[in-house]
């Protein structure tokens, strides 16, 4: 790879961690990353709940559990390395029911496949000692499951690039990418970029951009907008560090969660509410393109029947506060409507198969010389360092290398 340019579309953190990994391990590389906003980590970098996961919830041997575990490490060493935020504040993922539990057990298992460090199951009176607000019939404790600031932490990648003669093009949406003899031309408008070799990162994007370099349209990306509230300042001390409920397995979505900021702030969410634009950070966002592209993909329709219940539910604690808390308070019965206030939102890039299925895992495909990250969900920020070293490994693994 020496000698070539390597071109990235998307400045987000999954980008930026690739452009820099290739910086660092291919010194004489060119690295180009085009990024369609003004600035980097606008999108699902900049509006993601700062967790720093320890593994808990991936099936072993899947691309999340490996890349998870690596990462988390890479990213603790990284924070330390250039004084950027770092609070191992851990986490309680609490069961409230029986069935719970059960599903407790199921996790406990897979986690200690996963060798998640320091994890326990503990019961009610120390889940008290942890979270005294907190409530439930058992839980799991992770200690490492950290907070972080993932924005500054994409800013630092960047800035890793430059000094390393790298390139961040800002402002630059990519609009066609077209092949020229041996090289890829990337274009924008009246302007294009020539690269050796292509990596396409463009998160809620990822299937449009990837199709302008021939990847088929499976899997479809599907916007899910996630809300957030804010817990008064006054009721803020009541979360130490992040309460989890126990996840339904049926979602890639882990449900409306306690999650304490580096800066203080302590947010209850997100939810997930089909987005009726890619960017639809506000209910009213809608997008003609966006909800044709959604309504048109036969996979929408066939996971809408499977899980319509779940999605009526999750519209209705997005239109109704008290509903909302209502789930919450399950787990600390303190905090109810009166003591939140609506705050932002992201935007969920779920992939999603022809037949319906949700896709879960990292995927990534390699066609010639362009290689498209398709679905990288939470934890990608986590194994954003992670992602970078294999999506390399796999460039080097075609050059024989």
């Amino acid at each position: 790879m020496a000698d070539e340019v390597v071109g990235i579309v998307g400045a987000g953190i999954v980008g930026l961690a690739i452009g820099r990994e290739i910086t660092r391990r291919r010194p004489g590389t060119g690295v180009v990353v085009m990024e369609k906003e003004d600035r980097v980590a606008v999108h699902q970098t900049g509006h993601n709940s700062g967790v720093v996961h320890a593994g808990i919830y991936y099936r072993p041997g899947s691309l999340k559990a490996r890349l998870c575990t690596r990462g988390r490490d890479m990213l603790r060493e990284y924070c330390a390395g250039r004084g950027l935020p770092y609070d191992e504040c851990g986490k309680l993922v609490v069961a409230v029911s029986e069935a719970d539990v059960a599903r407790m057990d199921d996790l406990y298992a897979r986690a200690d496949v996963n060798a998640v460090p320091g994890l326990r199951r503990i019961g009610p009176e120390e889940i008290r000692e942890i979270e005294p607000y907190a409530t439930g019939l058992a839980a799991l404790h992770s200690p490492r499951t950290a907070i972080t600031d993932f924005s500054r932490i994409a800013r630092s990648f960047a800035d890793d690039i430059v000094a390393a003669g790298g390139e961040v093009r800002v402002s630059y949406p990519v609009t066609r990418i077209d092949r020229a003899g041996g090289e890829l031309e990337i274009g924008s408008g009246e302007r294009s970029v020539r690269v050796d070799r292509l990596i396409v990162c463009a998160g809620i994007h990822a299937d449009r951009v990837s199709g302008l370099a021939g990847d088929a349209p499976e899997p479809r990306i599907v916007p899910f907008r996630g809300e957030y509230m804010l817990i008064s300042e006054e009721k803020a001390h009541m979360v130490r560090g992040l309460i989890y409920p126990v996840p339904d397995p049926r979602y890639p979505f882990l449900g409306v969660h306690f999650t304490r900021r580096v800066s203080g702030a302590v947010d209850v969410g997100p939810n997930a509410v089909l987005a009726l634009a890619r960017e639809g950070y506000r209910r009213t966002a809608i997008s003609p393109v966006d909800l044709l592209g959604i309504a048109s993909w036969p996979g929408m329709w066939r996971m809408a029947r499977r899980h319509w219940r779940t999605g009526v539910r999750e519209i209705h604690g997005s239109l109704s506060k008290r509903a909302y808390m209502k789930a919450a308070q399950r787990y600390v019965p303190e905090i109810g409507a009166k003591d939140v206030v609506r705050a932002g939102a992201g935007v969920r890039a779920q992939a999603l198969d022809r037949d319906g299925g949700l896709v879960d895992d990292f995927r990534i495909n390699r066609l010639g010389p362009v290689t498209t990250v398709r679905n990288a969900p939470s934890p990608a920020a986590t194994s954003s360092m992670a992602i970078a070293e294999y999506v390399v490994d796999v460039i080097d693994g075609e050059d024989g290398s």
